[in-house]
């Protein structure tokens, strides 16, 4: 089964080797046919703690690295 591979931005990096990365995707309202917007947080593993808030990441699933922390960052989105 693929990994699932996101992109969001960085809204909290204050843990030691993780961020919390905001991912925001658009779909339509199967019944309203109105475009929904839904925000969902994510912990990801950020080894050197090389990622500030704000800056925008893709993130990639893995193995868990602890009980909520179960996506690691892949690189910079620019």
């Amino acid at each position: 089964m693929p990994k699932k591979i996101l992109t969001g931005v960085v809204i909290s990096d204050k843990p030691n080797k993780t961020i919390t990365v905001m991912v925001e995707r658009k779909y339509s309202h199967p019944l309203l046919k109105k475009v929904v917007k839904v925000r969902k947080k994510y912990n990801a593993h950020d080894e050197n703690n090389k990622f500030k808030n704000g800056d925008r990441v893709t993130i990639v699933e893995s193995k868990p690295f602890s009980k909520n922390k179960k996506f690691q960052v892949m690189e910079s989105a620019k």
